[in-house]
């Protein structure tokens, strides 16, 4: 199965109501690894590339950053920031509306970081794509789908063209340029509608910019 991840799709996604699904999205809260990761990080510039409903960049405006979070629809940042205004720290808060694959914010961040984005274009492209944004000494944060045997597109296992794992991520960052913090592939559940169980294979990389 293959989808398209563009606009119209996303749009569709936020306007059918699926908001409410597994992972970082809508109502739910910021992912769990968001706070490990940044802990030990100084509050500074954060990009959130692929906001959708904005959980983790008020998490982050919360905790002293200034976040830029950029998603491609205009529902998904429209409930993010109605959620923004009664969740604290609206002030360090942007919200841009933009097609990540072609999209460029014009300046490097103290953190750049992507959760569960699946913009039109290959994934691990995509994740090179936002680690040029990374200011040196800066961090890359990437939480996304993990590509395992069941990566087809049908339930709750996303297709295989927006999942990856640590190992092809970790290949595409220069040792040279990048020193590897984190590489970790996990599996945590979730609870979906009506209460049922639903797993998540996650893939989470952290990365510092040595140059």
């Amino acid at each position: 199965m293959t989808h398209g991840f563009d606009k119209d799709f996303w749009e569709r996604h936020w306007q059918q109501g699926r908001a409410g699904g597994p992972g970082s999205m809508g109502g739910n809260p910021p992912n769990p690894y968001l706070a490990r990761e940044t802990s030990g990080l100084t509050p500074g510039t954060v990009l959130d590339a692929g906001c959708g409903g904005g959980a983790e960049a008020i998490w982050l405006a919360s905790h002293g950053w200034h976040v830029t979070a950029a998603d491609i629809s205009s529902e998904a940042l429209a409930r993010a920031a109605e959620r923004a205004a009664t969740s604290g720290a609206p002030e360090r808060l942007q919200w841009v509306e933009a097609d990540l694959g072609v999209w460029s914010p014009g300046t490097q961040f103290d953190l750049v970081m992507t959760h569960y984005a699946h913009p039109a274009m290959p994934q691990l492209e995509f994740y090179d794509r936002i680690a040029g944004w990374v200011a040196p000494g800066g961090t890359l944060l990437i939480v996304g789908h993990l590509h395992t045997s069941g990566s087809t597109g049908r339930g709750h296992h996303p297709p295989a063209e927006a999942s990856a794992t640590s190992a092809a991520i970790t290949a595409r960052l220069d040792s040279m340029e990048w020193e590897i913090v984190t590489a970790e592939e996990h599996l945590r559940t979730l609870t979906g509608h009506g209460g049922r169980a639903v797993p998540l294979h996650d893939v989470v990389v952290r990365a510092t910019r040595r140059r």
